[in-house]
């Protein structure tokens, strides 16, 4: 084949459309593998490069042959082929997850463009990190949220359809605003809920140690990020510590006061940027509440970008409905403790995928019904 031929679109059209299918299937699963290494390590700051694959447990390097996306899993029916450990099911199920989406992806949007399908299969597969991440580290890393963001508005300049337009100034304008609102509009009512909701008090088992170090709050089931909980400089961590341990002392029975200034032990106050590692004993923590953390303002943000501001306004009506109908089902089966533990990233994410597969059609059929 010559290289003009290589590069005719007519030959190309001649592909079996759903030899393609196949094509973003496979594709799709390989991803999936490198998804799961984002989500590994992302949230513990390794690098997503090197070393090369390897297993969790004992660090076997996994060669090529080992490390064919789901195939290898059922295989070696989720153990490592070196130490025997199990391998998560999450694995399998990313790799599964993406290639469905990459598949859907192509069916959808193939037929209308090829690139339009494949900075959508960009965008969800940022989507299912950003999602598992979340559910277990209550994160969304930057590399998702702000890389989410330039990746967005660079896509619409080169792709105008994603935003409906036919030039790439308009389409790129088009998706500054999109994260313009979506950042705005969740960083307002993110302000709004600190209003409302104030303080969290936390019950805690008697003698629960939680330790406070340069950038976070430590407890036991979760790791809470000083910028998730300080916004202003009235904003404070308070609780009463049966034992209070700093690198050159120790408290009794004290009350402990933390603001983003000012860190006050007893009657002692120091400056929290000197005190690198604090850790205490008690049974009850009071927290600033927020509606929602950063890590969401900048992830509407990145969905804005991809999908304009109109999907903002869907993914946040729509997050919601379904944080409601969560919560309703734990309520029933008296799981409500869990709803804690949810983060609303997840949400977020559900939405904005409804969105792009059959939300932009729902609410234009909607509106073209009522409100005309």
């Amino acid at each position: 084949m010559g290289n003009n031929a290589m590069f005719d679109a007519d030959a190309w059209a001649r592909v079996p459309f759903h030899f393609w299918s196949v094509v973003f299937f496979v594709f799709g699963c390989m991803v999936g593998s490198f998804l799961n290494v984002c989500i590994h390590r992302m949230p513990i700051g390794e690098s997503i490069v090197s070393p090369p694959s390897h297993c969790p447990h004992c660090k076997y390097s996994i060669p090529w042959f080992l490390n064919v996306p789901l195939f290898t899993w059922l295989y070696l029916r989720g153990k490592c082929a070196n130490c025997r450990a199990p391998i998560s099911i999450r694995y399998f199920l990313v790799e599964l997850l993406t290639g469905i989406i990459f598949l859907s992806c192509w069916l959808f949007f193939g037929h209308q463009s090829v690139f339009l399908a494949l900075v959508y299969c960009i965008f969800l597969a940022g989507l299912i990190a950003a999602t598992f991440i979340d559910f277990e580290h209550f994160i969304i890393p930057d590399e998702i949220t702000i890389g989410g963001i330039v990746v967005g508005i660079l896509c619409s300049f080169f792709v105008p359809a994603m935003h409906a337009t036919t030039t790439p100034t308009s389409s790129m304008k088009a998706g500054a605003w999109g994260a313009i609102v979506g950042a705005g509009l969740i960083y307002g009512i993110l302000r709004l809920g600190k209003l409302a909701f104030g303080r969290q008090n936390l019950e805690l088992s008697s003698g629960t140690k939680i330790i406070f170090t340069e950038t976070a709050v430590v407890l036991p089931d979760k790791e809470i990020l000083y910028e998730e909980l300080f916004y202003r400089q009235s904003d404070f961590i308070r609780l009463e510590a049966s034992k209070v341990e700093l690198s050159d002392r120790c408290y009794s029975n004290v009350e402990v006061r933390l603001t983003p200034s000012r860190l006050q032990i007893g009657e002692d106050e120091l400056n929290p940027d000197d005190v690198p590692y604090l850790e205490v004993m008690t049974d009850k923590l009071v927290l600033p509440r927020e509606a929602m953390g950063l890590g969401d303002v900048k992830f509407m943000a990145a969905i804005g970008a991809f999908l304009g501001w109109q999907a903002v306004i869907f993914s946040l009506v729509v997050s919601s409905f379904l944080g409601s109908l969560v919560g309703i089902f734990l309520i029933i089966s008296k799981k409500q403790a869990w709803s804690s533990r949810l983060p609303y990233g997840p949400y977020i994410a559900m939405a904005a995928t409804l969105w792009l597969f059959g939300g932009y059609h729902f609410v234009t059929w909607w509106a073209a019904k009522y409100l005309h």
